[in-house]
């Protein structure tokens, strides 16, 4: 395998195809590391679609909360498919190159889906809000209509800003080495091989990060400020109690997805270190989309009632 493709052109030298490092510094556990890789994704595609044919399936969850919760489950498939599949090529094959055209796919729908996933999760944390601050006009905010439009607005909202965010990124010129010291094409590795002042570029990043993490965070901040002063209010134990339950899933996905997210995209360059970036975008790309069919199931008596009915059917 050559670890350095560059073309010169005019004296200079421009990189035209990448190399991703991943996990090559540890040699003795690539064969652990596959397995390894192999049974998360099994868990993420097998956990996540028994949602998405439960949620569509059983009548019970025939609601605008499991609506959404099918439409997060499709979303983290496509999230860990983007990633996932090309760590378990290279570690069996132990080829990590990459062309720039193919960077370039894999940073947009990585940059897109990750997108799609802070705007779902903000929608539903909005639904949430809608349920109980609200829950006389909830069937009339939260209608069919509404519903499609706010999952389309996740889905496609941020198409626009991460395509121009991925043609901005490769349209640097890359020098010196083409080694990406990282599992997959995201925007912190890619830059520390540009060539010349990236000062621009990193404030963009920081611009569409406090757009598309930031902003949806704050509002799902509101939202639960305003659905725990709700809560408080109630005036039964039982009531609190069953009302927290249905929040305490969501806000612990949140919780993981969001923290790592922010510390990987708003920290400052000089604290980016190839170790640190690489166990935080473990744990926000495939480790959180993971759990989350546990943390949905687990902690929810209807999705949990839905899989017991599902399981006796077949």
């Amino acid at each position: 395998m050559k670890h350095e493709e560059i073309v010169v052109e005019e004296n200079v030298s421009t990189v035209v195809r990448f190399v991703l490092l991943g996990f090559s510094e540890f040699p003795n556990i690539q064969g652990f590391l596959s397995g390894f890789f192999s049974i998360i994704y099994m868990v993420v595609l097998i956990g996540n679609f028994l949602i998405i044919i439960i949620t569509r399936l059983d009548p019970a969850l025939h609601k605008p909360m499991y609506f959404f919760l099918g439409h997060f489950s499709s979303l983290e498939i496509c999230y860990v498919s983007v990633t996932l599949p090309r760590i378990l090529v290279s570690l069996w094959t132990q080829d990590r190159s990459i062309s720039l055209l193919s960077c370039a796919t894999q940073m947009y729908f990585f940059l897109m889906f990750g997108a799609t996933e802070c705007f779902l999760l903000a929608v539903m944390s909005y639904d949430r809000y809608v349920a109980i601050c609200n829950p006389l006009h909830y069937p009339l905010v939260m209608n069919p209509k509404k519903c499609h439009q706010l999952a389309a607005g996740s889905w496609f909202g941020g198409m626009p800003v991460q395509i121009g965010q991925t043609w901005q990124i490769f349209s640097l010129h890359f020098c010196h080495s083409n080694q990406i010291n990282h599992f997959f094409c995201d925007i912190p590795p890619i830059l520390k091989l540009a060539c010349g002042d990236t000062s621009v570029h990193e404030v963009s990043v920081y611009i569409v990060a406090m757009l598309f993490v930031v902003v949806p965070f704050m509002l799902i901040l509101a939202s639960y400020s305003k659905i725990g002063l709700t809560i408080l209010r109630l005036p039964t134990a039982q009531g609190r109690a069953k009302a927290f339950s249905t929040c305490s899933s969501h806000l612990l996905v949140v919780v993981l997805f969001f923290g790592s997210a922010s510390i990987t995209y708003l920290r400052p360059k000089s604290n980016h270190s190839a170790g640190t970036d690489k166990v935080l975008s473990l744990l926000y790309t495939i480790v959180t989309p993971m759990f989350n069919p546990m943390i949905y199931s687990l902690r929810n008596r209807d999705v949990i009632a839905a899989l017991k009915r599902f399981m006796l059917k077949t």
